[in-house]
């Protein structure tokens, strides 16, 4: 009679020693890899899942790093400059709480679609946002106070003064990024920086009221 072998359970067997390797990579190649680029925004080159098809289309390698961070950093800015409409929105007081109340809104309105817009351009070119608060901060040439503000004209002005550097920055972006073989990018930044121009004025328009001291 031929005795059977006794294997040691504590020594894993090849198929469940496999298993495992398996497992250790799928770990390794979940999504949230930190892409590499000062940006972090290129996607192209990640080792992830369902990513064989990602790529900068008519991009160089170099012509895409200019335009993914004017897009991250727009991207980033509008994001902010949803959340700062907001906060005035909610923490106005006084005479003119009911036209600031609607009207950041309405501004919040006009801006919303370019977050989303913005960020899909990124990912059709390769890309990948990143929206972490961290990063959002990072970022954005808007800065959300982090104190209450309730007087009108002080929330109008510190408005007009971002909605300046921004409509700047989206031209200056859009000649960036026309440069680097992207005209498509740099006519969204011209129809962006059009709806900040409107917006800027606007709020320009109420700084004139006198009641608003």
């Amino acid at each position: 009679m031929t005795k059977k072998s006794k294997t040691d359970p504590s020594t894993p067997s090849k198929a469940s020693k496999s298993a495992a390797d398996q497992a250790s990579k799928a770990r390794a190649a979940k999504p949230g890899v930190t892409p590499g680029g000062e940006a972090k925004a290129d996607a192209a080159h990640l080792d992830t899942p369902f990513n064989a098809l990602v790529d900068h289309n008519y991009l160089t390698e170099s012509e895409f790093d200019t335009v993914a961070e004017t897009l991250q950093r727009n991207l980033a800015t509008t994001i902010t400059l949803y959340l700062k409409f907001k906060k005035y929105h909610w923490d106005i007081r006084g005479r003119f709480f009911r036209d600031l109340h609607l009207a950041y809104d309405e501004f919040i309105e006009e801006i919303f679609p370019g977050i989303d817009e913005q960020a899909e351009r990124l990912v059709a070119l390769g890309g990948s946002p990143i929206a972490a608060p961290s990063d959002l901060e990072r970022f954005s040439v808007v800065k959300v106070p982090t104190e209450t503000v309730r007087d009108a004209r002080a929330q109008v002005a510190d408005l007009v003064s971002d909605l300046t550097r921004v409509s700047r920055g989206y031209r200056d972006d859009s000649q960036t990024v026309d440069e680097a073989n992207d005209p498509a990018t740099a006519d969204m930044y011209n129809g962006y920086a059009a709806t900040i121009d409107k917006i800027r004025w606007m709020l320009q328009a109420i700084m004139d009221d006198d009641r608003l001291n």
